[in-house]
């Protein structure tokens, strides 16, 4: 590749074990230099090492949950700092670990803006008839509300379809994580996702949707308390509890068991049920984008979602990469200008 022109935008994409990072020029293109995935103890080793000569203009970091009131990109300073800081209640998997990463960013890169680009921000669209729960007016005033995730995946997908974007388009970000979105004109309008992304489907240790009467069981009956429920909805269940053996749908694959036949199975239903939803809210669909590690890898999980939607008739469907580290850097460069 020949040289290439613009910021050195560095893109760090912090999951709740491990971190995507990304190194790009942005100018009136992104183009991809670098990019990668590390442990997080493996990251001064690992990521900063691959920017390789001089040091990023920029860094982008992807934030899960920015609390009441951050959803556009923003450059980061004390007081957003002290906001991501009370949002990680909402993101408890996720909101520390991005915080050690600006922390880090920051001490090997002293002035470098620090840009806080979030997941919640393509779903700022939502319409009061999907961002609002069922509860008490003075809980909806301080912000409990369907927020939505996985917004930088559904908006990596926008970009790569262009102007072929759909008018009803459903997109399915299916990894440890997973997701439905409804997207109306280029617009959110609905997502499986809430409050936290702890509920929509069945996820790889998330439990996805549940009765809210079983977590006052586990509190009446089993004595258990929030810091043991959470660890029980966000890293002992979905596939992992279901199958009592991994949350990795490959290994469930190569199992064959019948625990594993099943966690497979209301994976797959979970998904299609929730597309399903989406069908009614856009009045059916022009468009299915399967995404996430799972949505793009895996042909039997795409092929037993599709049969259960068969009543609905053919649909359209793709198969696209989320570019997250991509639509990071172009969030930066528009910010910085």
């Amino acid at each position: 590749m020949g040289a290439v022109s613009g910021k050195r935008v560095l893109t760090l994409n912090g999951g709740s074990s491990s971190v995507k990072y990304g190194l790009y020029a942005v100018g009136d293109a992104v183009v991809e230099l670098s990019t990668g995935e590390v442990e997080h103890a493996d990251v001064d080793a690992g990521v900063f090492a691959d920017v390789g000569g001089g040091q990023p203009d920029a860094i982008g970091h992807r934030i899960v949950h920015g609390g009441i009131d951050l959803f556009a990109p923003v450059r980061i300073d004390a007081d957003v700092l002290a906001r991501l800081q009370a949002a990680t209640a909402f993101a408890p998997l996720h909101g520390p670990a991005s915080l050690r990463m600006i922390a880090l960013a920051q001490a090997r890169y002293p002035g470098v803006p620090q840009i806080a680009c979030f997941d919640t921000g393509f779903h700022a669209s939502l319409p009061a008839i999907a961002a609002t729960l069922p509860i008490p007016k003075a809980l909806r005033d301080a912000g409990v509300r369907r927020y939505g995730f996985h917004g930088l995946s559904c908006e990596s997908i926008l970009a790569q379809l262009g102007d072929a974007v759909p008018h009803r388009l459903i997109i399915a970000h299916l990894g440890n994580g997973a997701s439905v979105t409804a997207v109306l004109g280029g617009q959110s309008v609905d997502t499986s996702m809430g409050l936290t992304p702890s509920g929509g489907v069945v996820m790889g240790t998330r439990a996805g949707d549940i009765d809210p009467g079983l977590l006052l069981y586990l509190m009446r009956e089993r004595g258990l308390d929030a810091a043991e429920i959470e660890t029980l909805i966000d890293r002992q269940s979905g596939l992992l509890g279901l199958s009592g053996r991994s949350s990795d749908l490959r290994v469930l694959h190569a199992a064959g068991d019948a625990a594993a036949t099943l966690a497979l199975a209301i994976f797959c239903r979970s998904v299609a049920k929730q597309m399903a939803g989406m069908l009614v809210v856009l009045g059916g669909a022009d468009l299915i984008v399967f995404t996430g590690g799972i949505g793009e890898h895996d042909a039997a999980v795409r092929a037993a979602i599709s049969a259960d939607l068969a009543f609905a008739g053919p649909i359209a469907q793709r198969v696209l990469p989320s570019q997250e580290n991509a639509q990071i850097a172009r969030h930066v460069g528009r910010l910085l200008g």
